[in-house]
């Protein structure tokens, strides 16, 4: 890890190997690499995740997003490196291993992926039909309860999705992510497709979920609007390889010409982008802030701006 000074703050590979890492440190992936026969979607990626943060990571089509995103959540294994999941390697686990691994996240599906033909009800308490033994009046009493801590009332429950603006499809769908009461959510596009207005309240609901159930984030987006509004971190992937990370302050102000000219490209005045509350920096070892907008590996310091 290359701290705002430019001196490398990571402990040494036979002290890592030992500790493992901090407990801060949630999603930990060390140069994980994936191919496809002899295409090689992902190449050396390092990216850390931190309890109670929101992580974005952006890029435009075809930059790996969504085979970085199945490594993460288990549905794919890596072709080499490891992914560290709360301290635990799960590279080469059994599927028997993976599949409680995977109940420690939470997916928000992009267009909330509600079942059609299942009412607001049935999509909700899905996970607990599948995953638990749970009394259907200790269901019922669970499903309502996150409906209405999401802004939704019990008259929704027996609505379909189609009967829904796509507004309250998101609230049904992050209530569905949360039954299992996972440690960690993961957005897949959930500004896509959006109009401004409820791109804004979907931002305003990621975070306000963030903080009220105590879950880590893991935005997977090309909205860099959404980003600047609600990420600690921001990552910049491009053609496989993570080429800046730090604030969206830090991206914009950094010496990475590869992270101005995404954010130029995208048309977005990130001056008139409201933040949804005060997100203060990611923190690393030793209080610093991570790569802060640099090239990956640079030596050179940041200019990192207040938020």
């Amino acid at each position: 890890m290359v701290s705002a000074s430019g001196k490398d703050s990571s402990p040494s590979k036979a002290a890592s190997s030992r500790r493992g890492p901090p407990p801060d440190d949630i999603v930990v992936l060390k140069d994980i690499r994936k191919s496809y026969g002899k295409a090689e979607v992902l190449r050396g990626i390092n990216l850390v995740a931190r309890r109670g943060e929101t992580t974005v990571i952006i890029g435009g089509s075809g930059a790996g997003k969504t085979t970085l995103l199945r490594l993460i959540v288990a549905l794919e294994q890596p072709t080499s490196g490891e992914l560290l999941i709360e301290g635990n390697n799960i590279v080469g686990l059994s599927e028997r291993e993976l599949n409680t691994v995977r109940q420690k996240f939470g997916m928000v599906y992009q267009y909330a992926a509600l079942l059609d033909s299942f009412n607001v009800y049935d999509n909700v308490a899905f996970p607990l039909v599948e995953h638990t033994k749970m009394k259907k009046s200790e269901m019922r009493e669970r499903v309502v309860h996150m409906l209405k801590e999401l802004g939704l009332d019990e008259t929704v429950c027996a609505k379909f999705p189609s009967e829904l603006s796509g507004g309250m499809r998101k609230r049904v769908g992050m209530a569905r992510a949360l039954m299992l009461e996972p440690h960690i959510l993961i957005y897949d596009e959930p500004t896509s497709g959006l109009d401004p207005l409820t791109s804004r309240m979907v931002d305003d609901l990621i975070d306000e979920t963030r903080q009220k159930f105590g879950v880590t984030s893991v935005v997977i987006s090309h909205d860099i609007a959404s980003c600047f509004r609600i990420a600690h971190q921001a990552i910049l992937l491009i053609k496989g390889q993570i080429v800046a990370r730090g604030t969206p302050d830090e991206l914009v102000n950094g010496d990475n010409a590869d992270a101005r000219n995404f954010i130029e490209m995208s048309g977005v005045d990130i001056k008139h982008v409201s933040r949804v509350g005060k997100v203060e920096p990611a923190q690393g070892e030793g209080g610093k802030s991570g790569e802060v907008g640099k090239r990956e590996g640079a030596g050179r310091e940041g200019q990192p701006q207040p938020q």
